[in-house]
C-alpha cells in the first residue's frame, strides 16, 4: 500500500512522518566530474543543469514520494512501482529507462541478516532514482566510490556498480552460512556434542530467506544484461561487470542450494541417530521383559493364595525356588546370547 503523497517543499516540518528525504546525490558533468548535491538542488531544480544525477532518497519519506509523483518526471505507473511495499527482484523495459528491484542482506545492527532490503531504482540515460526503506551498505559503498573520483561515466554503470556491490556484501554472508553448516555436521560427528532440532531449523529457515531473494536477483540481472544490452543502455565494460554480477549471483544461489541440502541431510542424520537410540532403548527394556518373564509368572503362579501350593510344608522349598529362577534367567540369557541378540 503506498501512501498518499504530501505537498513537495523543502521544510522538514512537512513530513508528517520526521524522515528525512535526501540520503544523499550527485551531479555529474559532461567530463564526469560529481558534485554534491542537496534536497533543495533538487527541489528548486537546479539538477537539470547536470549531464546525468544520481538522487538517493528515503521511500518512507512523504517529501521523496510527493516529488516522485509530482516533480521526477515519471509516470504514475513508474513511481508506485517504485513506492509499493512488496517487491521481488526484478528488471524491466519502462519507456526509456528501467525499473530495477534488488536485495541486500541486511547488515543493520540489530537485524535478522536474512531480511534481505530492497533498493528499488529507476535508471535512465540522465538519470539514476534509488530508494530504500532501511540502510543498505552497499550504496555507501558506491557512494564512497563516486567521492574518490572513480563514478562509472554512464547510469548504466552505476547500476553494474551497485549490483556488484550489494553481491560484495552477499559473498562473506553466505560463505559464513557454508561454515556454519560445516560446523553442524563436526557436531554431529562428535558423540559428546548434542545438535538441536530446534537450532538446526532455524538454521535451514535463513538459508530458505535468502534464497528465496538471490534465485529471482539472477533472473533480474540476467534479464538487465540482456535488455539493457539490447538498448544499448550498458556499454560494454558495464555488460561484462553485470555479467560477472549474474555468474556470481549464480554461484551464491548454488551454494544456498547445497546448504540448503545439506541441512536437509543432517536433519535426516539428526532423526536417525534419535530414532537409534529409542530402538536401543526399547531393545533393552524387551529383553530385560523377555528375561524376568519366567520369574514373573513362576512368582506369580506360586503367588495365588490357594491350597496345594508345592512345598509350603518344606524348608528347603525356597531356596530350591530360587536356584531354580536363577538357572532360568542364565538359560535364557545364554538362548539370547547364541541367538546374538545381545
Amino acid at each position: 500500500m503506498i501512501i498518499e503523497p504530501a505537498p513537495v517543499t523543502s521544510a522538514d516540518t512537512d513530513d508528517v512522518l520526521g524522515i528525512e528525504p535526501f540520503l544523499f546525490g550527485f551531479g555529474f558533468a559532461a567530463d564526469g566530474a560529481a558534485t554534491p548535491l542537496k534536497w533543495e538542488d533538487v527541489l528548486s531544480g537546479d539538477i537539470a543543469k547536470y549531464a546525468r544525477v544520481w538522487l538517493h532518497l528515503n521511500r518512507l519519506s512523504r517529501q521523496a514520494q510527493g516529488w516522485l509523483y509530482r516533480k521526477s518526471g515519471l509516470d504514475k505507473l513508474a513511481a508506485q512501482s517504485l513506492l509499493q511495499e512488496d517487491t521481488r527482484p526484478r528488471s524491466s523495459r519502462h519507456g526509456k529507462g528501467f525499473l530495477i528491484n534488488l536485495r541486500g542482506v541486511n547488515l543493520n545492527a540489530g537485524e535478522a541478516l536474512e531480511d534481505m532490503l530492497a533498493l528499488r531504482m529507476w535508471a535512465s540515460e540522465g538519470t539514476l532514482i534509488t530508494l530504500r526503506s532501511k540502510p543498505i551498505q552497499a550504496t555507501r559503498d558506491v557512494e564512497a566510490m563516486v567521492k574518490a573520483g572513480e563514478a562509472p561515466h554512464s547510469t548504466g554503470g552505476l547500476v553494474a556498480a551497485l549490483a556488484n556491490a550489494l553481491t560484495n556484501r552477499m559473498e562473506p554472508e553466505i560463505a559464513a552460512f557454508d561454515e556454519q553448516a560445516d560446523g553442524f555436521e563436526d557436531d554431529i560427528l562428535d558423540p559428546n556434542v548434542r545438535v538441536g532440532r530446534a537450532e538446526l531449523a532455524e538454521f535451514r529457515r535463513k538459508v530458505l530467506a535468502l534464497r528465496r531473494y538471490i534465485v529471482p536477483q539472477r533472473e533480474a540481472l540476467s534479464q538487465l544484461v540482456r535488455e539493457g544490452g539490447a538498448a544499448a543502455f550498458f556499454s560494454e565494460t558495464d555488460v561484462l561487470y553485470l555479467r560477472e554480477s549474474v555468474d556470481r549471483v549464480t554461484r551464491l544461489a548454488e551454494d544456498l542450494d547445497a546448504i540448503r541440502e545439506r541441512s536437509v541431510v543432517l536433519q535426516e542424520q539428526i532423526m536417525e541417530e534419535r530414532s537409534d537410540l529409542m530402538n536401543q532403548r526399547l531393545f533393552v527394556l524387551s529383553i530385560l521383559s523377555a528375561v524376568f518373564l519366567p520369574i514373573s509368572f513362576v512368582t506369580g503362579l506360586f503367588g495365588v493364595n490357594v491350597g496345594g501350593i508345592p512345598g509350603v510344608d518344606s524348608p528347603m522349598a525356597f531356596g530350591i525356588l530360587i536356584v531354580a529362577l536363577v538357572v532360568a534367567t542364565g538359560v535364557m540369557l545364554a538362548v539370547f546370547r547364541w541367538r546374538r541378540w545381545i
